[in-house]
C-alpha cells in the first residue's frame, strides 16, 4: 500500500444510529464504512492536496451502493459542464494529478437513520482550490426497500399534492427566521428569500429540508435546515411515509 494511502474499513452492523423503528419483518440493513485519505505523490509539508473519503458499503445491497457511490460523484461538480468521474477512485487520482498546493476534497456518506422500511443516507461534500474559502454541499438519499429504489419528491407525495407541501416548506421558512431572529431584518429578508430545494429526507421525527450554503442565507449561515411535523402532512405524503405514531 502506498504510504500515501490508508484505508480504513469497520463494520457498522451493530453500531448504525439509535433513531431505528423499523416495521416488523423488517431488521436493520447491516452497514460498513469505508474510509481513505490520500495526499499527492511526492508531496510534503501540510500543503499537500489532499482526497479524503468516507462512504458505506451495504452487503448484499449492490444497488443501494451504486446509488451512494453515483450521488458522491455527484457532489464533485463544481460546474454543470464538467463531466460526472467514472469511480471514486479515478475521482481522487484525476485530482491529486491536477491539485496545486493547498487544495483538499473531502466526501462523506453516512446512516442518518433506518426507520419504517427507509434507510435514509446523508451526504456531506467540501472542495477547496483556494480563494477565502471552500464549497461545501449536503444532499439525502430515501431508499425504499420494499420498492428497492430512491424516492424523489414525487414518489412521496399523494397525487396534486405538491402545492401543497412547498406551502408547508414555506411557513417553515418563516418560522426558521422568527427562530433566528431575522424576520425584523427587511434587508435579509428580501436579500433571501424562500427557495425550493432538492435536500428532503424523511426523518423519523419530521420531514427535513436542507439548503446548500447561499441559497437561502449567507455562507456564514451554513446549511440551514427546515423541518415539518408529520402531523402536518397527513393527505399530503402518502400513508406509508408517515410514521405510525403520528
Amino acid at each position: 500500500m502506498s504510504p500515501h494511502r490508508k484505508i480504513v474499513i469497520v463494520s457498522l452492523g451493530l453500531l448504525l444510529s439509535a433513531c431505528q423503528n423499523l416495521l416488523p419483518g423488517h431488521s436493520a440493513l447491516p452497514v460498513q464504512r469505508v474510509a481513505w485519505e490520500s495526499i499527492q505523490p511526492g508531496c510534503a509539508g501540510d500543503a499537500c492536496p489532499l482526497v479524503n473519503i468516507d462512504t458505506l458499503i451495504f452487503p448484499d445491497q449492490p444497488r443501494l451502493n451504486a446509488l451512494i457511490e453515483q450521488r458522491l460523484l455527484q457532489m464533485t461538480n463544481d460546474s454543470p459542464d464538467t463531466p460526472v468521474p467514472a469511480s471514486l477512485k479515478s475521482y481522487e487520482q484525476d485530482f491529486l494529478h491536477s491539485a496545486k498546493r493547498g487544495w483538499h476534497t473531502y466526501l462523506q456518506a453516512k446512516v442518518r437513520e433506518q426507520h419504517e422500511q427507509l434507510v435514509i443516507v446523508e451526504f456531506s461534500s467540501y472542495l477547496s482550490t483556494g480563494g477565502a474559502h471552500g464549497m461545501p454541499g449536503r444532499g439525502f438519499i430515501n431508499y425504499d426497500r420494499s420498492l428497492e429504489k430512491v424516492l424523489s419528491l414525487q414518489d412521496m407525495l399523494l397525487p396534486g399534492q405538491a402545492a401543497a407541501f412547498w406551502k408547508l416548506a414555506e411557513q417553515a421558512h418563516t418560522s426558521w427566521l422568527v427562530a433566528n431572529q431575522l424576520d425584523q431584518n427587511p434587508e435579509f429578508v428580501s436579500s433571501w428569500p424562500f427557495e425550493r430545494t432538492d435536500n428532503i429526507a424523511l426523518g423519523q421525527a419530521a420531514v427535513l429540508l436542507k439548503y446548500n450554503v447561499y441559497s437561502i442565507a449567507p455562507y456564514s449561515s451554513g446549511h440551514p435546515q427546515l423541518t415539518i411535523a408529520y402531523s402536518r402532512l397527513r393527505g399530503i405524503l402518502k400513508p406509508q411515509y408517515v410514521p405510525a405514531r403520528d
